[in-house]
């Protein structure tokens, strides 16, 4: 093995098994599932992946997950390897993950472990640490649970005085709940900044687009080249973790430039642990609130169709409407043969709300820029209505927008007729 120079880092020797459970009818590709599995490992900078393979199960082993047979012959191939973290990707109990790292002499990750990793190291900001760390801690809980509960161990009281003791299983869960209440009180006041700063963008009378997509779908190279920012993008799962905004201005040849704001938020990917949906619910609001989401899909891959389906359903575990205006972005057109790409322009050609583009070469990209921009041309509504006398900033922000056509004084308040665009009903109606 090579010298480490002083300031080189030793690198953790990673092994990746991707359990192809051959009795389960919903299973997938399991060499893209294998290929997903080693791009998430290389995501963190401290890993090196030295072997990777695809273990066929016809059932999960409750105890080992794996049987008898391939438990020595992967323990002789990492011992030849010194593997030291062996990667799972699925879910593996308490129960298997003891066991198993007992065989192997080696410490052992799940997909949820890996993840968490990954989003520890990628964030950023004050919120992004705590909800990394809140999903952390309720990972472990959950594992604490399971893994402890035949423990029998006592911690203080006597016996004989108000029932048995504490148990240690007890203890651990009391000290991270503790731990969880402190970092919700932290977070809650970061929030609180985060809707005072949302409240502000509410004023500016830009529509917000949000780009969602699968990790790496390339969501934040589009970003860089229509706004010319300087968000890191690389060909790397999970590059992007807090969302940046930026304020875009699209130009029209015929004038009337449209400006937006631009919101590139975190991939998404399938088997996404719950507790990192939940967590990261708050970040994700940007999208709840968008009038347009681009939903990104890196048309290249041969797993675009399922990624596509993973991220609907978690804009659906967001709380996101079916039928909530989305555009769908069909990147990557550039890395595919003649043939498929000329059939993919086509559909794009004739399907509505479809747009083909490649973010790296910027083809297609001016065609879906002039869409948004048509897709906020709004026709403008009249609508009549009595504000009370004790809603002047109502009032003010009416004729700062410029849509009173009429006003009124009557007994009841400023009876007023207006004329303007369903945001901006949307906005008066929210203040």
């Amino acid at each position: 093995m090579a010298e480490l120079h002083d300031h080189e880092v030793k690198k953790t020797r990673a092994w990746v098994l991707h359990p192809d459970i051959t009795s389960d009818r919903t299973r997938r590709d399991p060499v893209a599932g294998l290929e997903e599995a080693v791009a998430l490992a290389d995501a963190l900078p401290e890993l090196e992946v030295v072997g990777s393979e695809i273990v066929r199960l016809p059932k999960i082993q409750p105890g080992h997950l794996f049987g008898t047979g391939k438990i020595e012959e992967l323990k002789q191939r990492m011992k030849l390897a010194e593997v030291e973290l062996v990667l799972v990707d699925g879910p593996v109990t308490p129960v298997q993950q003891r066991n198993l790292e007992k065989e192997w002499k080696v410490k052992l990750l799940d997909r949820t472990g890996l993840i968490l990793e990954i989003f520890s190291d990628r964030a950023r900001t004050r919120e992004g640490v705590l909800q990394v760390e809140m999903a952390a801690l309720t990972y472990q809980r959950t594992r604490l649970v399971r893994a402890w509960t035949h423990l029998e161990r006592q911690r203080g009281g006597l016996g004989f005085v108000g029932g048995p003791g504490e148990t240690q299983i007890e203890a651990d869960r009391r000290a991270i709940d503790e731990q969880l209440t402190r970092l919700r009180r932290q977070l809650e006041k970061v929030v609180k900044t985060r809707e005072l700063h949302r409240a502000s963008r509410a004023k500016i009378p830009f529509p917000i687009v949000a780009l969602v997509g699968y990790t790496n779908a390339g969501k934040s190279t589009f970003f860089n080249t229509v706004t010319g920012a300087d968000v890191f993008a690389k060909d790397m799962l999970f590059a992007t973790l807090d969302p940046t905004m930026r304020q875009l201005v699209i130009e029209n040849a015929h004038g009337g430039d449209r400006e937006i704001i631009l919101s590139d938020t975190v991939g998404f990917i399938s088997k996404l642990p719950t507790q990192l949906v939940a967590a990261f619910r708050a970040t994700l609001e940007e999208v709840l609130d968008a009038d347009l989401i681009l939903h990104v899909r890196d048309i290249a891959s041969e797993e675009t169709d399922n990624q596509r389906d993973d991220v609907l359903k978690i804009l659906r575990d967001l709380g996101i409407k079916d039928d909530a205006p989305m555009f769908e972005v069909w990147n990557k057109i550039d890395l595919l043969d003649d043939e498929a790409r000329a059939a993919r322009m086509e559909r794009a050609a004739h399907e509505e709300n479809i747009f083909a583009i490649s973010a790296v070469t910027g083809e297609g990209v001016p065609e879906l820029l002039s869409a948004i921009s048509a897709f906020f041309e709004e026709e403008k509504i009249e609508r009549d209505m009595i504000l009370p006398y004790a809603q002047g900033r109502k009032r003010a922000w009416l004729f700062e927008e410029g849509v009173v056509l009429s006003e009124e004084m009557v007994e009841e308040g400023y009876q007023l007729k207006v004329l303007w665009t369903p945001r901006q009903e949307k906005q008066f109606r929210e203040m």
